[in-house]
């Protein structure tokens, strides 16, 4: 059996047959833990569990940076409480974590050591003694969320952040992006809504040309009707936005826009979206740019023709407004994307493969 930061160990009689395992991916915006038996498709465990092969709760914000340690660890136990009934948390024999946030470069890299410590005491308030306890990132529970959980690759994570990342045996080798906010990110949600409320401030002052973002995004950011531009790109042109009314715009958009955390500004993205579908060429262009800021992300780590991509976040999705753009570029680079919802699944995986050794 593995532990990870000498974790609270545990020496259970519990048989393979009737024990459990719990994977939790926690992210920038919630928590989520998968409780499935430590052999995968077992009937018996699958049934005592409530069938599907166990339970999910879901708590608050994970990221192990962000997050404040006591603040990390009620979510935790919020996670923890709603997937694992009481009467089966003795028989969980491993845990594993992919934490945004956290990193295995080290033994006492920052984010690791903090989302280990705010694990074990969450684990310990529910009676959890597990004998295996790991910390993973985020991006390593993703990658091992695909199908046959693979263990080398490339994975890329575009939602309010983008970072792509080379994963060889399982754990994060090399990263390109995901750098934050202020200084990357480039092509995440954040970089989209921001660059939504930069071309309508152009459009205000006169540097850039008409966009029916500055009606839905001006009325996102509460900006007042009397000031808003008109419905269609033609009553821009007609002169009833003055520069008064422009100005006024501006003036109530910049505050409203600087009173929040700049990560706020990942909300406007989806208004981005609905303009590119509606024929605006302004979100066409934002859009199809972020798409360019992802595949350069990926060509930084040096793609193999074949290799996998292991892709996640609301932008990549099904329905996710740069999967079509992404995959048109990485078509000619012999390059798939296959596509996992969360990492939830890949720490069930990984926290069954740190069980086993």
């Amino acid at each position: 059996m593995n532990s990870d930061l000498n974790p609270t160990s545990a020496s259970s009689p519990t048989s393979p047959a009737s024990a459990y395992v719990v994977g939790l991916d926690a992210g920038g915006t919630r928590t989520r833990a998968v409780l499935a038996p430590v052999r995968a498709g077992d009937a018996d465990a699958d049934a005592e569990g409530g069938g599907g092969g166990g339970g999910e709760g879901v708590g608050g914000p994970g990221n192990a940076l962000t997050v404040p340690g006591a603040r990390l660890t009620e979510h935790l136990v919020e996670a923890l409480a709603h997937a694992v009934p009481e009467g089966l948390r003795s028989r969980v024999v491993a845990v594993a974590g992919g934490f945004a946030g956290a990193s295995r470069t080290a033994p006492d890299e920052p984010g690791r050591v903090k989302a280990h410590a705010a694990l074990t005491v969450a684990l310990s308030r529910l009676g959890i003694a597990a004998a295996s306890v790991e910390i993973h990132s985020d991006i390593e529970a993703a990658f091992a969320s695909a199908p046959g959980n693979p263990a080398d690759g490339l994975a890329l994570v575009a939602g309010t952040g983008a970072v792509a990342a080379r994963i060889t045996a399982r754990a994060c080798t090399t990263t390109a992006g995901g750098d934050g906010w202020l200084l990357g990110d480039d092509g995440s949600g954040f970089w989209i809504g921001r660059e939504a409320a930069r071309v309508v401030l152009r459009m205000a002052d006169g540097r850039g040309g008409p966009t029916t973002l500055a009606t839905s995004v001006g009325r996102a950011l509460g900006v007042p009707e009397d000031v808003l531009p008109g419905e269609t790109s033609g009553a821009y042109d007609d002169g009833s936005w003055t520069r008064a009314r422009r100005e006024a715009y501006r003036m109530h958009l910049l505050p409203a826009v600087m009173a929040e955390p700049p990560v706020h500004l990942a909300g406007l993205a989806p208004l981005v979206t609905e303009a590119a579908r509606g024929g605006d060429p302004v979100a066409t262009g934002i859009l199809e740019t972020a798409a360019d800021h992802l595949t350069s992300t990926l060509r930084a780590l040096a793609p193999r023709p074949g290799e996998r991509i292991v892709a996640t976040g609301g932008l990549l999705g099904p329905d996710g407004p740069l999967t079509a753009p992404l995959i048109a570029r990485l078509d000619p680079l012999g390059l798939t994307l296959d596509w996992v919802a969360d990492g939830s699944q890949g720490a069930v995986a990984l926290a069954r493969l740190g069980y086993g050794r």
